[in-house]
């Protein structure tokens, strides 16, 4: 499981074990064996390749296995745990023992590079070897606590997956060197924060993975250790204490990993104070600063907005302003995405709402799968909510998905994400099972008075609201409460259980429907989200927004390409407000999907696509078919324009 919250006294619901679930078919099946067969073994290509990542033979450098000298990313020692922790599925649910042994080897190898004292971190054991000044904790930007922490992470899931103490034991002894570290820290007062502090989520899962107190105590340590940074930023969320949170600042991955650690840490002590800082927190991001796509970091490089003349405070990949949204130039990386649906999984531990797991939904289905191309060895970076054929100025990451990016830490996580998610689709209570993540899939439940069950979900979500679920195996055939999610989208819908209908209305939008199911042997439950194609809006301070229009369908957000309609530009193209849409089935790269077919006004105007500004030439109106794709669809069909949001014509009667 992706967190082991069953002790935790603060978490109100809990994961199911992996082992539990299984896709049987459909969406997340799919994108299930795209991964396991081409996205990971691609990665893994990469990692080995000296000439490309040097990941791999950074790790047999330091063992003193190979020569040579450190290449790479500081942060590639990390990348590559979260890779093994994906591949780690392969043995889980397809029993690959090729790659059980395989991993079997790269752990062996990471910790024979691990040092005497615990500490484990290629580029700076490689400067020890080689005596060229790279020194251990030297420098905050060179990631050393951050790989930590994904260590920690990949390898309480390697026991949990394998039963194996291989890797668990190479971060047990990490941990130790931390806690000297950190008691060294505490005694010169020279604390440093970490930047993208994995270590946090980390550190608490070995907490709950071997029962050591110690590694809650360190956890405690390291997230007090922040408030005593001197002359911190925004960048790295530490200009301020952390109880003096209000907004969600900085750097977009680093501000997502701080508050899922502090949202574990409340798990464990049910601190307050910790509640409150990150109740106010998420309210500002999902309320002014989150994408339509539940992408979040909206700028490159800049200026904190909160900076002054006195200190302007530089930040990068970062948030800006509260509704400062841009389209073409949205930073949105792949991994401030995945962090915030590890901090929303674990605020739905504390409190099993529904908007919690509706922002998960939102984000994987839009801007986690966008990352990657269709065929699944190609990879975004950033992810843009708008591209045109040219621009006057050059954007750091390429504007179409590449096999290599330099920075590849966003594949890595992606893939592991991929994995696990089917751990998304279910928590549990004493009495209860809530419902996560939509799919077709099998879960084995076993409740604490002795009940247990499988229930079968048979569904073709997201292109369909349809959902059924029945039951088998069943023992101990008691009642139990079935915490149905309607999604905020819905507006209507219905609920049929035995011989009853239930009405969903627009209020349930957003909520848990309770649904008290007895006599298991006998029950049969259909629920049933009517899914039209809808307009959203943004709001008014999102001025790149104005008078224009997002098209979504159940949890899924369309977009244009040049393919989609027969004009010059989509500049030109405005929806119409009373259009009707129409789902047909349709392929790209042999997957199928169901796209939106309408109609749709297209604005002939004589204009100098080089000026600035120049007068309005109106020469007529044009009514022509259109089409409209999956948003993560895009960018599989040639170079060309892309949008989300679209301008729109009102026809007023």
């Amino acid at each position: 499981m992706l967190i082991d919250t069953k002790k935790s006294p603060y978490a109100k619901v809990h994961a199911v074990p992996q082992e539990n679930i299984n896709w049987k078919e459909g969406f997340w099946k799919e994108r299930f064996e795209d991964c396991a067969n081409v996205t990971i073994p691609h990665i893994l290509g990469l990692f080995e390749d000296k000439d490309i990542f040097h990941a791999v033979e950074n790790f047999r450098i330091a063992a003193g296995e190979s020569e040579g000298s450190f290449k790479g990313t500081p942060y590639g020692d990390g990348d590559f745990y979260k890779l093994l922790e994906g591949a780690m599925y392969l043995v889980a649910k397809k029993k690959d023992k090729a790659v059980e042994d395989r991993l079997d080897r790269y752990i062996t190898l990471i910790g024979k590079a691990q040092r005497e004292d615990g500490y484990i971190s290629t580029k700076q054991i490689i400067g020890e070897w080689q005596n060229n000044g790279k020194k251990r904790l030297s420098d905050i930007n060179d990631f050393e606590v951050y790989n930590f922490g994904h260590l920690f992470t990949a390898a309480c899931q390697h026991k949990r997956i394998t039963g194996k103490d291989n890797f668990l034991n190479i971060a047990v002894r990490a941990a130790r060197y931390m806690e000297n570290m950190y008691q060294e820290a505490a005694k010169t007062g020279d604390v440093k924060t970490a930047v993208c502090p994995s270590h946090y989520m980390g550190l608490i899962e070995l907490y709950r993975t071997t029962g050591d107190g110690r590694y809650l105590e360190l956890a405690k340590s390291a997230i007090s250790f922040r408030d005593s940074v001197k002359d911190g930023t925004d960048d790295n969320q530490d200009r301020s204490p952390l109880r003096e949170h209000t907004k969600i600042v900085g750097h977009a991955v680093r501000s997502a990993y701080l508050y899922a650690g502090v949202a574990d840490l409340y798990l464990e002590t049910g601190d307050d104070s910790l509640k409150s800082v990150l109740d106010r927190v998420w309210s500002n991001l999902t309320d002014k600063k989150l994408y339509i796509t539940g992408g979040c970091g909206a700028i490159y490089n800049g200026v904190s907005p909160y900076g002054n003349f006195m200190n302007d405070q530089k930040v990068h990949q970062a948030f800006g302003y509260e509704y400062q949204l841009p389209n073409i130039t949205a930073y949105n990386e792949t991994c401030a995405a995945l962090g915030n649906i590890l901090w929303n999984y674990r605020m739905f531990a504390m409190e099993p709402e529904a908007k919690y797991f509706d922002l998960i939904e939102r984000s994987m289905y839009n801007l986690a799968l966008a990352a990657v191309s269709l065929d699944g060895d190609k990879y975004f970076y950033e992810n843009m909510l708008r591209r045109t054929k040219k621009l006057d100025y050059e954007l750091i990451w390429p504007l179409t998905r590449s096999h290599v990016i330099k920075c590849f830490c966003c594949p890595t996580n992606l893939s592991r994400f991929i994995m696990e998610a089917l751990e998304y689709t279910y928590m549990i209570s004493d009495t209860e099972v809530y419902l996560g993540m939509y799919g077709a899939n099998e879960v084995k439940v076993q409740l604490k008075n002795g009940m247990s069950f499988t229930m079968i979900q048979e569904t073709n979500y997201p292109w369909d609201g349809l959902i059924r679920f029945r039951f088998r195996d069943i023992r101990r055939d008691q009642s139990f409460t079935l915490m149905i999610r309607v999604p905020g989208w819905v507006e209507s819908g219905i609920i049929q259980y035995a011989g009853q209908t239930r009405v969903i209305t627009e209020n349930d939008g957003n909520t848990y429907i309770p649904l008290e199911v007895k006599r298991l042997e006998d029950s049969r439950i259909e629920v049933r989200f009517d899914m039209p194609a809808r307009y959203t809006i943004a709001h008014p301070f999102v001025e790149e927004n104005g008078n224009q229009v997002a098209v979504e369908r159940g949890p899924i957000i369309y977009c244009m390409e040049n393919p989609d309609a027969d004009v010059e530009t989509l500049d030109d193209i405005l929806l119409l407000s009373d259009a009707e849409f129409y789902a047909t089935d349709y392929e790209i790269l042999g997957k199928k999907l169901v796209a939106l077919e309408t109609k749709a006004a297209y604005l002939r105007k004589k204009q100098d696509r080089r000026a600035l500004y120049q007068p309005l030439k109106i020469e007529g109106i044009d009514i022509i078919p259109v089409r409209m794709i999956p948003y993560f669809a895009w960018d599989n069909r040639g170079y060309g324009e892309m949008r989300i949001w679209m301008p729109i014509m009102y026809q007023l009667t």
